[in-house]
């Protein structure tokens, strides 16, 4: 019997020269909180031109560091899209606050500026703009919402990296105070596990890395005394939120190949667009004249109308096919949790129209362009 070629969404890409460093790492004496954290730290200053940056265990534990050095408390509302990963609105909540969700744009599946302004009221405190599948929310009316009502950003580009809005970086955090991104083996660059956190204040700056290691610090400018070099003050109920040399080692080496993987990703992207093109059922999101995303996702929309079978059917039969596919996302508000917190289906239809019809395609750079005819036609063959 003839083997099946399998495919998963996303995967990472793994070469000698990512191995060696770790390797180098692992030989060196520190294996946590020794040089190799800064130097990444500066690499991703250096590529999306933010003057600070602070690295953490993962995107999620970046996003509750932002909250926390934001001082979100009890009531303090948060608004964020209903079409992300559940750690958008969770991290508001691990600081005691309330998430609120804007309903997104059909077309891009972001967060829809009209709808913020909607969800804004005298408790809100805050934005936190989510960049689907790579592609940059309006950044520009987004910070002008924020001025307007004395709102902070906190841009979430966990899908983002490499990506650019309007000739800008993501991560500069020019219409942001913070921008955080994710370092999980299926996005753009990888450390294994791990996040970081771009800024521009330094007040911000040198809270997140009190918050990132049990609150506590050697500054001599924050220290009340100084018995000794061995001297250490707590001043913030902080976290175990630090990442390894051996992870900011990989994270050193996969940053140079970034405009590399973002242009392989948007060429994946395109093949995907002409191969669709001509069939009325499929259709992919639009990407904007202010952006040029380095794509983590390539969501496919199915219209299920006009065809026989139902999406889990079809996920079934993409399966047995060797395409082992993803949705991005179930909208956050119809999760059980969250209908305890009020929410329920119908709250945001576009969310949830967008979620019936989504499918996520293979999307790594290890791929090339016979691995997008194949999977097409099996989708064609199969979504009949």
């Amino acid at each position: 019997m003839k083997s099946i070629k399998k495919y998963g969404y996303g995967k990472q890409s793994i070469t000698f020269s990512d191995i060696w460093e770790v390797i180098k790492a692992l030989k060196s004496p520190c294996l946590t909180q020794g040089s190799k954290i800064k130097e990444f730290e500066d690499a991703i200053c250096s590529y999306t031109g933010a003057k600070y940056a602070v690295v953490a265990s993962n995107g999620t534990a970046a996003l509750h560091l932002c909250m926390l050095v934001l001082d979100i408390k009890d009531g303090d509302e948060v608004i964020t899209s209903p079409n992300t990963f559940l750690a958008s609105s969770n991290c508001v909540l691990y600081a005691g606050g309330v998430p609120k969700f804007a309903d997104i744009e059909s077309e891009t599946a972001n967060i829809s500026t009209e709808e913020i302004e909607k969800q804004i009221t005298p408790n809100t405190k805050g934005i936190i703009p989510v960049h689907f599948a790579g592609q940059s929310c309006d950044m520009e009316k987004i910070k002008k919402i924020a001025d307007k009502h004395n709102l902070f950003v906190v841009e979430d580009a966990a899908h983002a990296i490499g990506s650019e809005y309007k000739g800008t970086k993501v991560g500069s955090c020019k219409y942001s105070d913070m921008t955080i991104f994710s370092f999980h083996p299926v996005k753009t660059i990888t450390t294994g596990e791990g996040g970081a956190i771009t800024t521009n204040n330094k007040e911000l700056y040198e809270k997140l890395l009190i918050f990132r290691s049990h609150g506590v610090t050697k500054n001599p400018k924050i220290l009340t005394k100084n018995d000794g070099f061995w001297y250490y003050e707590m001043h913030e109920l902080g976290y175990n939120y630090r990442i390894t040399d051996i992870q900011a080692a990989l994270g050193i080496s996969q940053i140079k190949r970034l405009d590399k993987f973002a242009k392989k990703r948007r060429q994946i992207v395109e093949w995907y667009k002409q191969a669709f093109a001509d069939d009325e059922k499929f259709s992919l999101l639009e990407e904007k004249e202010y952006s040029k995303a380095c794509f983590h996702l390539c969501p496919l929309l199915i219209d299920f109308d006009k065809i026989s079978i139902s999406k889990k059917e079809l996920f079934n039969k993409l399966i047995e096919n060797g395409l082992n596919l993803q949705v991005h996302y179930i909208p956050v508000h119809t999760q059980p949790y969250y209908k305890k917190l009020g929410f329920k289906e119908g709250d945001f239809p576009n969310a949830e129209e967008y979620y019936k019809k989504t499918i996520s395609l293979p999307l790594y750079v290890d791929f090339n362009y016979s691995d997008v005819k194949h999977i097409v036609k099996i989708i064609k063959e199969m979504a009949k």
